[in-house]
């Protein structure tokens, strides 16, 4: 069910009421959170009154339905989330006169910008990592939503693995949820189950589900968005970082100041440390070193990263395909 809390009720008067919305839970310890501390930390910054909404579950229909009955209420509105691009367009039109952002979005209106931590290029590295660390000569790929993000994820991490050692086998899923960690611990013990001692997971509040199995399994895992090898360093073999709260704070900055960018933002390696790998303390130097030379070719446009995969997919209870 959805929840309008403000972050806090004793802000500034005088500010203008901004939304920021989340699928799912916003204290996911992941992604949502990410984007949640840049949300307080615009508030801090006395960049605007913020409420944060949470709770939707991902169906379109129904975010744009909820969206709609409470804008009124507000000045403008910052999605996290790519599945606002199939929200957002629509209630740009039908709210001419505010303004709004996605945040890992990359649909565009007058009213509305976009912006993009490029999570890609972390998604990259920790295939490098992962087929350079594998005993078994499998790894995996676990995700919940097919939105655009998450895709271009996929696809670089395959494109890394492939960059790194191409006879490494990748199975690659997407379970259809974000924060269930029933779904997720059955789909990343199958993978497991099928070959796959590094698992490389773009999730949610189901993150939970995916660490279980890796414990049962004996696997190991990369995460994304926060630094998971400093919270759970027994399971985290590294963690690709993707600084969304920096995202975030620049979306609210434009909405706020009505300086919303003409073009797609994209907050990348090129521009700044944006993204980058957390490594556990058993990642060798040597490892570490190679992939700084990686870190080095992306800033410098020396490699080019892809945003598809046309490849097959692993699912628990068919026979095992791999990319």
């Amino acid at each position: 069910m959805m929840r309008v809390r403000p972050l806090s009720p004793a802000a500034a008067s005088g500010l203008l009421e901004i939304a920021v919305v989340v699928v799912g839970e916003a204290n996911d310890n992941g992604f949502n959170a990410s984007g949640l501390a840049g949300a307080q930390a615009a508030e801090r910054m006395g960049l605007a009154r913020i409420s944060v909404v949470d709770g939707l579950a991902y169906d379109a229909a129904a975010i744009a339905a909820s969206l709609k009955a409470i804008l009124p209420e507000f000045d403008g509105l910052v999605f996290i989330g790519g599945q606002g691009d199939g929200v957002m367009p629509d209630i740009a039109r039908t709210f001419a006169d505010k303004r709004f952002a996605i945040v890992q979005g990359e649909s565009r209106l007058t009213n509305l910008a976009c912006y993009e931590v490029a999570q890609e290029q972390s998604a990259f590295l920790a295939g490098c990592l992962a087929a350079w660390m594998t005993a078994t000569g499998t790894v995996g790929h676990l995700s919940g939503h097919r939105v655009r993000p998450g895709l271009k994820g996929r696809a670089a991490f395959i494109q890394g693995v492939r960059h790194a050692a191409p006879e490494v086998r990748v199975l690659t899923s997407f379970c259809g949820s974000q924060d269930d960690n029933d779904v997720t611990r059955r789909w990343a013990g199958a993978q497991i189950a099928a070959g796959a001692d590094i698992l490389f997971t773009m999730l949610n509040g189901a993150r939970a589900g995916a660490i279980d199995a890796c414990r049962a399994g004996s696997a190991r895992q990369i995460g994304n968005a926060l630094d998971w090898v400093a919270l759970q360093p027994d399971v985290f073999l590294a963690s690709a970082l993707a600084r969304i709260d920096r995202g975030v704070e620049r979306a609210i900055a434009d909405v706020a100041a009505g300086t919303l960018p003409a073009v797609p933002v994209s907050l990348g390696l090129p521009e700044g440390d944006y993204v980058g790998l957390s490594l556990g303390e058993d990642v060798p130097e040597a490892v570490a070193a190679r992939l700084q030379e990686v870190v080095q070719a992306i800033r410098e446009g020396g490699i080019s990263i892809e945003g598809d995969y046309g490849g097959p997919e692993f699912v628990p209870g068919i026979a095992a395909k791999a990319g």
